[in-house]
């Protein structure tokens, strides 16, 4: 659940100072739809790397804000950007009570004035049968995907959409996907080629997807096989390239997939422990870095070159401290950095595993990390920004608060922050 992708970025290539283990000729995610843009959940690599170079290290409610947009009902989905436009979703209860229907509306924003282009409904859940959702979750998480004319969105087990990305109008949707979820949706979808495609983890199916972007029919779904003990999750896919062959990795309870995004035909697995799975994986230097969420997280390194069932033969290393429940990992060169749903923010070693620094920063958090312009970028729970500079040690620019309640991932929009709260979006930019 993402509590979680700029006009004249350019996608953030990342280097390694290692050479790939076993001669894995590899890279980082190719770039997503409208590379140039934060199209999807986590940027343009979906790994949360932005070109940004003059993003302001220090904000508040009258500083450094452009505009303050107040945003309609509930949600925790993170905006997207493109051509200079802002989309998100949001829940809107239809009167009051416990368990309200709630109207599933997309948004458009102007980037420039946050003025609200459009606001269009595109499913109405039934309050009654509606599943309890967690306290951290939303009956809107899922970020959009924003591609050309098109705008892509998702609401878990209530469905799946395609508007026109000018004026909102319906090209098509889809309500054929049912499936049990446990605490609501979470899991983002992406797009790769002709294909949308998501995770369905609930508990009584778990799978991956493909749908075809043009009608939303489906055009393959893959069964993950893992037989989980608890078998609810949140992941979003990431597409990644080894040995030039694409492969998608899906996260589920219980194991992690590598599959053929063409056909979906399973690559590679890795089997855990794990459930209510959130953040999503990076990779880099051949190796994909994931945490296997609930109950007791543990980092895992997995060398993404094998075949069939991997996990006695290519996990690299795993680590116990400071794995996230819910903030996703982010990798800048031969370092991965993790923060905990408790705050500690450690810095591993990607090669090894071994942990170069910790840091306390205090509070509780959800949203995943932004790299940009050099510096990371971290939001907790009760709405501060913590600004540091990567490096061999914790080096802390600034840190910065606005008083509002913050789970949705932050995206960037050129030298600007986009900074989703319970009540509001925000432009974050020097003045």
């Amino acid at each position: 659940m993402h509590r979680l992708l700029v006009p004249a970025a350019l996608v953030f290539v990342l280097t390694f100072s290692l050479s790939p283990p076993g001669g894995v000729s590899a890279r980082p995610a190719p770039a997503g739809p409208g590379s140039a843009d934060w199209s999807q959940f986590r940027g343009p690599t979906g790994q949360g790397h932005a070109e940004g170079k003059n993003l302001p290290t220090e904000w508040g409610p009258d500083k450094n804000v452009a505009w303050r947009t107040e945003l309609p009902g509930a949600g925790w989905s993170s905006p997207v950007v493109a051509a200079g436009k802002i989309y998100l979703t949001a829940a809107v209860p239809q009167g009051d009570g416990p368990k309200p229907d709630q109207s599933l509306r997309a948004l458009r924003l102007d980037g420039k004035t946050g003025s609200i282009d459009w606001n269009k409904e595109v499913f109405r859940q039934d309050g009654k049968t509606a599943p309890n959702i967690h306290s951290k979750n939303s009956h809107a998480s899922p970020t959009p995907v924003v591609e050309g004319d098109k705008v892509y969105v998702h609401f878990g087990h209530m469905g799946t959409a395609c508007l026109g990305a000018k004026d909102g109008s319906a090209v098509w949707s889809s309500q054929a996907l049912k499936y049990s979820p446990v605490h609501g949706n979470g899991g983002s979808p992406i797009l790769v080629g002709d294909k949308l495609i998501f995770s369905i983890d609930g508990t009584d199916k778990q799978a991956v997807v493909a749908l075809d972007k043009k009608s939303g029919k489906v055009l393959w779904q893959t069964p993950r096989n893992a037989k989980p003990t608890k078998a609810f999750s949140f992941g979003t896919p990431l597409l990644i390239t080894v040995n030039g062959q694409d492969q998608l990795v899906s996260q589920g309870s219980d194991v992690v997939m590598a599959l053929e995004p063409k056909t979906g035909k399973e690559i590679w697995r890795v089997r855990y422990t794990g459930y209510s799975i959130v953040p999503r994986p990076v990779y880099g230097n051949g190796v994909v870095y994931l945490s296997t969420g609930y109950d007791n997280p543990v980092l895992y390194a997995i060398r993404a070159d094998g075949k069939g069932d991997v996990t006695d033969t290519h996990v690299a290393w795993t680590a116990k401290k400071g794995a996230p429940r819910n903030a996703s990992p982010l990798l800048i060169g031969d370092a991965l950095y993790v923060v905990s749903d408790s705050g500690v923010l450690t810095c591993f070693d990607a090669a090894t595993g071994s942990e170069r620094w910790g840091e306390g920063l205090g509070g509780a958090y959800s949203a995943s990390p932004v790299f940009a312009g050099g510096r990371v970028y971290l939001l907790s729970e009760d709405g501060t920004g913590t600004v540091f500079n990567p490096g061999s040690s914790y080096d802390q620019v600034a840190k910065n608060k606005l008083g509002e309640r913050a789970l949705a991932s932050c995206a960037v929009d050129g030298d600007a922050l986009l900074l989703r709260t319970a009540k509001a979006l925000y432009r974050i930019e020097k003045k």
